[in-house]
C-alpha cells in the first residue's frame, strides 16, 4: 500500500505521520526561534558591553586641551585597545531611525558584518557632529586592560579618595557591569596574584560556571593610585549561548506548540467517535433508524459504516423474524390439517386401501413438513449472522453439468439447455451454497417454464456470473424486487400444489449477499420469460461484507450477462 492511501485510509498512520511532522514543524520553529532571540541578545550584548568602554574614551579625548592632542590620546588609545579608533561626522554614516534613538539614549551601536566576523562601533560624541567608531573582530585580554587603563586614566583628574568613588558611579551607569574600589585584602587573592597587583598589573580573574551556580564571568582588578585599594571590575558576564531560562522557555514554547498540533490531530478522531458514541445511545434505546454519518475512508469511517450496516442488519432480521413467524404460523396451519384429517379418515374408515391411501397422505404431508422446515433453517441461518464458507475455486462447467444431470432426473416435460463455459473457467466460491443457488433457480424456472428453460455461466469483467432463463410469462418490472421476500407469491391464486414455498429465491438472494455479490431479475432475450442472474466477485472474498447498502449499491450497476 503507498504512503498516500495509506494516509487516507488509516486515520492511525495519519496521526502518527503528523505528530511527526509537528515535531519537525516545531523543531525548525524553536531553531530559527533560538537563533532569532540569541541574535537580539548577542546584538544587545555587544552594545551593552561596548557602551562603557567608548563613553570613557570620549571622556579622554574631552579632557585633551586641543585638536592635536586629542589627535595623539586617540592613537595612543587605538594602540592600547588594539582597534583603530576614528572620529566621523555623523551625516557621512547612514544610521536608521532605531540606531538614532540608542544614540539619543547615549549607548552605542553595533553593526555586526558577517562577511568579514567583526563589527563596526559606533558612539556618537557629546558635541552631536562626530561618531566614535572602530572595527572589533573579537574581544582580547588586550581590550580589557585598555579599558583599565582608559579608567585609571580618567579617575586620574580626581583628586580625593570621596571624588573618585564619586566619579566611579558616574561611570558605572554606563557600564552594564559593577564599578567599585575595594580594598586589596577583600579580595582573596592568592600571593601570585597579590604579587602582580603590587606590580601595578591588572588581574584578571575567570569565575567558570563548573564552581558557581551563575554564567560564567571574569572579574578585572586594577591597582589604583591609593595605596591598598584597587578598583573591581565586575563580575563581566560571558555571553551565554543557551541560558537556562531560554532553554526553559522555548521547552515550554514547543510544548505547547506540539500539545496544540496533537489536539489538531485528535480532535476529529473524538469528533467521530462522539458521533458514533451517540448513535449506540440511540441505538440502546431502540432507535434503530439512527444513521451515523462520518466522512472519510479511515478505521472510523469504516467502523461507522459497519455500525449504520450492524443496525440495519438488525432492524432487518427483527423484521424478518417477524414476517417468518407470520409466514411458518400460515404455512404450516394447512398440511398440520391434512394430516389431522388423514389421521380421522384412518380412525373411521376399515377398508385397508382407504388406510394405505391416507398413510400415503401423511407422508406426503410429513415430507412437505420437513421440506418446508428445511428451507426455513436455511433462510434463518442464512439470515441471522455470517455464514461459515469454504471458499475454493469451482469449475463452472462440471457444476452446470451437475444441475442439469439432476434437473433431468426429476422427470419434468421441460427442455433444459445449458450453455456451458470453458472447460478451465473457473470462480472463487463455496461450492455446496453455489448449488444450491443454481438448483432453486433451475427448480423456480421448471415451475413457470412451458417448455424450455436455458441455464448458463461463465466469467466476464472480474466478475463470475449463473443465470437461469424461461419461457414462462415473465415477471412485471414492478414486481421484481419482491421475488426475494421471503414467502411472497406474485400469483395469489396459486396453491401449495404447484409447488414451492416462497423462500427459494430469498435464499439464493442471501446465498449471493454472503458472497459479495447481487442478484438481477429482468426479462429472457431468447425465451421472452424471466431471467434470473447472480453475479460475484472470481477473486477471493478477503473479508466478508456486513452492510446491506453497498449490497444495494452494487445492485444498482447493470449488468449485461
Amino acid at each position: 500500500m503507498s504512503l498516500v492511501s495509506s494516509l487516507k485510509h488509516s486515520i492511525f498512520v495519519r496521526i502518527y505521520a503528523g505528530l511527526l511532522i509537528v515535531c519537525l514543524c516545531v523543531a525548525l520553529f524553536a531553531q530559527l526561534l533560538m537563533d532569532t532571540i540569541n541574535k537580539e541578545r548577542v546584538q544587545s550584548y555587544r552594545e551593552d558591553m561596548a557602551t562603557g568602554a567608548f563613553y570613557i574614551v570620549s571622556e579622554g579625548l574631552a579632557h585633551q586641551e586641543n585638536e592635536t592632542q586629542r589627535d595623539y590620546w586617540l592613537s595612543d588609545a587605538s594602540s592600547w585597545f588594539g582597534s583603530e579608533f576614528k572620529i566621523v561626522p555623523i551625516d557621512e554614516v547612514d544610521f536608521n531611525a532605531s540606531e538614532l534613538r540608542r544614540f539619543e539614549k547615549e549607548n552605542t551601536v553595533v553593526r555586526y558584518v558577517s562577511q568579514l566576523t567583526s563589527a563596526d562601533v559606533y558612539y556618537r560624541l557629546p558635541d552631536n557632529q562626530g561618531v566614535l567608531t572602530a572595527r572589533i573582530s573579537q574581544v582580547t585580554e588586550q581590550q580589557v586592560r585598555a579599558i583599565a587603563v582608559f579608567l585609571l586614566d580618567d579617575l586620574s583628574y580626581y583628586i580625593t579618595l570621596s571624588d573618585k568613588r564619586t566619579r566611579l558611579a558616574q561611570l558605572e551607569e554606563k557600564f552594564s557591569f559593577p564599578l567599585a574600589f575595594k580594598a586589596v585584602t577583600a579580595l582573596d587573592l592568592d600571593s601570585d596574584q597579590m604579587a602582580r597587583l603590587r606590580r601595578d598589573e591588572v588581574v584578571i580573574l575567570l569565575q567558570d560556571t563548573n564552581t558557581s551556580k551563575s554564567n560564567s564571568s571574569i572579574k578585572v582588578i586594577v591597582p589604583s593610585e591609593i595605596s591598598d585599594m584597587a578598583i573591581l571590575i565586575g563580575p563581566v558576564p560571558l555571553f551565554n549561548w543557551f541560558p537556562l531560562n531560554l532553554i526553559v522557555s522555548m521547552i515550554l514554547i514547543s510544548m505547547f506548540l506540539i500539545s496544540l498540533g496533537v489536539y489538531a490531530l485528535i480532535f476529529p478522531l473524538e469528533r467521530k467517535l462522539q458521533l458514533i458514541q451517540v448513535g449506540v445511545s440511540e441505538v440502546s434505546k431502540g432507535n434503530l433508524e439512527i444513521q451515523v454519518q462520518v466522512i472519510g475512508q479511515d478505521e472510523i469511517a469504516r467502523l461507522a459504516a459497519t455500525f449504520n450496516a450492524m443496525t440495519s442488519h438488525i432492524k432487518r432480521l427483527i423484521e424478518s423474524q417477524r414476517e417468518l413467524t407470520r409466514a411458518v404460523s400460515h404455512e404450516l396451519r394447512t398440511p398440520v390439517a391434512r394430516i389431522r384429517f388423514a389421521v380421522d379418515m384412518l380412525a373411521d374408515t376399515e377398508d385397508e386401501d382407504s388406510r394405505f391411501m391416507q398413510r400415503d397422505f401423511i407422508d406426503e404431508d410429513i415430507e412437505s413438513l420437513n421440506g418446508l422446515i428445511d428451507e426455513m433453517l436455511t433462510y434463518a441461518k442464512l439470515e441471522e449472522g455470517s455464514p461459515k464458507l469454504d471458499l475454493e475455486p469451482v469449475n463452472l462447467r462440471e457444476l452446470l453439468e451437475q444441475i442439469e444431470r439432476e434437473t433431468n432426473a426429476l422427470g419434468k416435460p421441460i427442455k433444459i439447455v445449458t450453455k456451458l463455459p470453458n472447460a478451465k473457467v473457473e470462480a472463487i466460491a463455496d461450492r455446496r451454497y453455489l448449488h444450491r443457488v443454481i438448483q432453486n433457480l433451475a427448480g423456480n424456472a421448471l415451475r413457470y417454464a412451458e417448455t424450455t428453460i436455458i441455464i448458463s455461466a461463465g466469467v466476464k469483467k472480474g466478475n463470475a456470473f449463473v443465470s437461469v432463463e424461461d419461457d414462462g410469462h415473465g415477471i412485471p418490472e414492478a414486481d421484481r424486487e419482491k421475488v426475494f421476500i421471503p414467502f411472497s407469491r406474485l400469483d395469489d391464486s396459486r396453491t401449495r400444489a404447484s409447488g414451492g414455498y416462497g423462500l427459494g429465491l430469498s435464499i439464493v438472494s442471501r446465498i449471493a449477499f454472503w458472497f459479495n455479490g447481487r442478484m438481477k431479475v429482468d426479462e429472457s432475450r431468447d425465451l421472452g420469460g424471466a431471467r434470473f442472474v447472480m453475479i460475484w466477485p472470481i477473486k477471493p472474498l478477503t473479508q466478508i461484507l456486513a452492510a446491506d447498502e453497498l449490497t444495494q449499491e452494487k445492485s444498482e450497476r447493470d449488468f449485461d450477462a
